[in-house]
């Protein structure tokens, strides 16, 4: 039998096939199936006359399968076998037990996001999540280009339709090295913030957006250095160095102000609360496990946020 009349032998096929070798006669297996012997007798003759081979023998003891029914037998198991675990799957899939979201993150968010995909991994724990770390720019084209199911992030696009919940407080902070001019002050101004080298992200992140509301009509100074400045760490290992300040998002130096490595400056106005966001687009329709995701990052997301001294969450 060639391959391709293989793979048009239909489910009703094998399932005679199986109950007649189950049974031992075409009287009972028609009576199991609910059709006549003489249309049961005549689906497996056409049936052993397409494939060429004799699919039961007829012996004193009943009809016994031969050596190509045994192999259709086998073929009737291994595809029952493959739709019940289809069936589990999706069973788990309309639980949300199941299933692969895949999740954009900017990179500011990339220090506590891992938290909060394990708390969730650990309550789902056969739900895969894809995580796609970039920065503000690139996560809202894997949003528009429909490459992931939802984002997570401080400023939601506005030049295409999405659904944003704010899920945790969001500080943006003025961060520098321990034992600068400034650390030891009450109630920094802007102006004197302004006489400080200052280090910025790259055109386009919420941090330089921040940035620029916050210290607009000032001229600001900027660090003279020759090195990018468009991530996190490197800010953060400038600052350290002494090489200037910055106004970062405060869940980014949690540990290093824990450690001591970097200090808050007590600026006026500062810290500037914003909000992070769990974002999808405003038509895409979640799988049962991008709801429950979305739904534990909206109702959770929260406690997972880092704890950073001295400023409010």
């Amino acid at each position: 039998m060639a391959q391709d009349r293989i793979r048009n032998l239909s489910l009703k096929q094998l399932h005679a096939v199986a109950a007649i070798a189950r049974l031992g006669t075409m009287t009972r297996a028609a009576q199991e199936l609910n059709v006549t012997p003489a249309a049961l007798t005549a689906r497996i003759k056409g049936l052993e006359d397409e494939i060429g081979l004799l699919l039961f023998d007829r012996t004193h003891a009943g009809l016994k399968p031969t050596d190509a029914g045994r192999e259709l037998l086998w073929a009737t198991d291994s595809i029952g076998t493959v739709l019940d675990t289809c069936a589990e799957r999706l069973r788990a899939l309309r639980g949300g037990r199941g299933g692969k979201v895949s999740l954009g993150v900017v990179s500011t968010a990339k220090y506590f996001a891992p938290s909060i995909v394990g708390g969730f991994a650990r309550a789902h724990p056969g739900v895969e999540i894809d995580l796609v770390v970039g920065n503000r720019g690139a996560t809202v084209e894997t949003l528009r280009d429909y490459r992931v199911d939802l984002a997570l992030m401080g400023r939601p696009p506005r030049d295409f339709p999405i659904a944003a919940e704010a899920f945790g407080p969001h500080p943006l902070v003025v961060i520098a090295p321990p034992g600068h001019r400034l650390a030891a002050r009450r109630g920094v101004t802007r102006e004197e913030l302004a006489e400080e080298p200052f280090l910025v992200r790259e055109y386009g992140s919420g941090t330089r957006t921040v940035f620029e509301e916050f210290m607009a009509g000032l001229l600001v100074r900027r660090a003279p250095i020759g090195i990018d400045n468009g991530s996190n760490e490197t800010i953060k290992q400038t600052v350290m160095a002494g090489l200037g300040i910055a106004l970062i998002s405060g869940h980014t130096v949690a540990m290093e102000v824990a450690a001591g490595r970097l200090v808050l400056l007590d600026v006026e106005g500062l810290p500037i609360r914003r909000d992070w966001f769990a974002v999808r687009r405003a038509e895409k329709v979640l799988s049962p496990a991008g709801q429950a995701f979305w739904d534990f990052l909206v109702e959770e997301g929260a406690t997972w946020l880092p704890e950073l001294p001295g400023a409010a969450r």
